[in-house]
């Protein structure tokens, strides 16, 4: 169990930005450091999405995953899906805040550009800040 989660907001600055893709490389840059990494999806279709991202991406490299949480360095998982395995960062793409991040070394959550999700990702925010966290933002080009 970790003592103190590093909480990151990534915040994409155009619609043309992929949250997908964005997961995807922070989840292989982890990888090749040797980090376990869970990525929550919001929905089926998205699990769907990032396991074929994973394939090629980035373009020539393959990504060690498989959905749910099991022995693959990186799990894709979908919103309600309880975080069994505590590890060392994940990735959230949904609208929900991780419950007990403190489980984790780092949680990394990724914000569209539409207004709804920003709103939900400001909340989350507040909600991290309200566990005694210090979440950080990176605006992404």
């Amino acid at each position: 169990m970790s003592e103190t989660c590093q909480v990151d907001f990534y915040i994409l600055a155009r619609p043309t930005q992929s949250a997908g893709e964005l997961a995807c490389r922070l989840a292989m840059k982890a990888w090749t450091q040797g980090h376990s990494v869970i990525v929550c999806a919001e929905s089926t279709e998205q699990a769907e999405r990032l396991d074929e991202l994973m394939w090629d991406c980035p373009p020539g490299r393959f990504l060690p995953h498989q959905r749910g949480e099991g022995e693959a360095p990186v799990g894709i998982v979908t919103q309600g899906e309880e975080l069994t395995r505590e590890g060392d960062l994940v990735i959230n793409l949904t609208t929900e805040p991780v419950p007990e991040p403190s489980r984790f070394r780092r949680l990394l959550e990724i914000v569209p550009v539409s207004s709804g999700r920003r709103d939900a990702s400001r909340e989350k925010y507040r909600t991290y800040r309200e566990q005694g966290l210090s979440p950080e933002t990176h605006k992404m080009g």
